[in-house]
């Protein structure tokens, strides 16, 4: 299953990335944190270096850390800074309008605003094939992540959601958590009754679910598909070219702009 390659970057995905520059078809907070990512002034160095170097076959170097913040950002209750590290254990939360992103490992992710994220409380060691592997707990808010080689498992209140190298969107509700298997391979289990599940393969946003707190008022259903929602293609490029990769969106290379809601199969 593709996962994203190496770091070669094509006149399409330069055009992918620049095309961030339009944002005002985003969120105010999210517009700020794409603007500072890809404009010269306060960009993130990799960022920066897939801009300079985007006819090159090299990859970009990972830089880990904490990559960019906006508002009130916290590490382990204390405010968090630009290039601080995250180390296994380490809660990031997030306030209101506020937003940050960071690199552990192999993996990126986006933290929206109100988050509450633990990140790998229970870890493995990096083995030679693999980047860190363990639990990553989401107890509020929402993640967007970009997975290398690895065996993580995010926990939500109502799901388990396995990874083996993808990408994924999260939102936690009060009475549902939100799950879009953006592309790659994932093993998917209801909290409240763990016979329930799904094993997934996705290219390109093809199975979103949702599951429910109150399956009474969904006809009995623990888990039901969704749309795509509160999260785009652009992003993720982003994300991967942060770790030195480019999302394929299937077998074919990414076709981009534009950002339709996959039909439901």
């Amino acid at each position: 299953m593709p996962q994203g390659g190496p770091l070669h970057l094509s006149e399409n995905l330069k055009y992918s990335i620049l095309k961030f520059m339009d944002l005002s078809r985003f969120h105010p907070t999210r517009r700020q944190i794409i603007r500072t990512l890809l404009q010269g002034m306060g960009m993130s160095p990799a960022v920066l270096a897939v801009l300079k170097n985007a006819s090159a076959n090299s990859k970009v170097p990972i830089i880990p850390g904490v990559q960019k913040i906006v508002g009130d950002v916290r590490l382990n209750g204390i405010s968090a800074q630009v290039g601080q590290l995250v180390h296994p254990g380490d809660v990031c939360t997030t306030g209101a309008d506020s937003e940050c992103i960071i690199i552990i490992g192999e993996h990126a992710f986006l933290l929206r605003e109100r988050a509450e994220i633990e990140f790998y409380s229970e870890y493995f060691e990096e083995g030679l094939n693999t980047s860190l592997s363990g639990r990553i707990r989401i107890a509020a808010g929402a993640l967007l992540a970009v997975f290398g080689n690895t065996d993580t498992t995010l926990s939500t209140p109502l799901a388990t959601i396995g990874i083996r190298g993808t990408a994924c969107y999260v939102e936690v509700g009060l009475e549902k958590d939100y799950v879009c298997l953006c592309y790659g391979r994932a093993e998917l289990r209801s909290k409240l009754n763990p016979a329930v599940g799904e094993d997934l393969d996705t290219f390109h946003h093809d199975a979103p679910r949702n599951f429910y707190a109150n399956p009474a008022e969904h006809n009995g259903l623990f888990i039901e598909p969704e749309e795509m929602i509160n999260h785009i293609d652009e992003e993720l490029i982003l994300l991967e070219s942060l770790v030195g990769r480019i999302p394929l969106f299937g077998p074919e290379p990414i076709k981009m702009p534009g950002n339709p809601i996959p039909k439901q199969k």
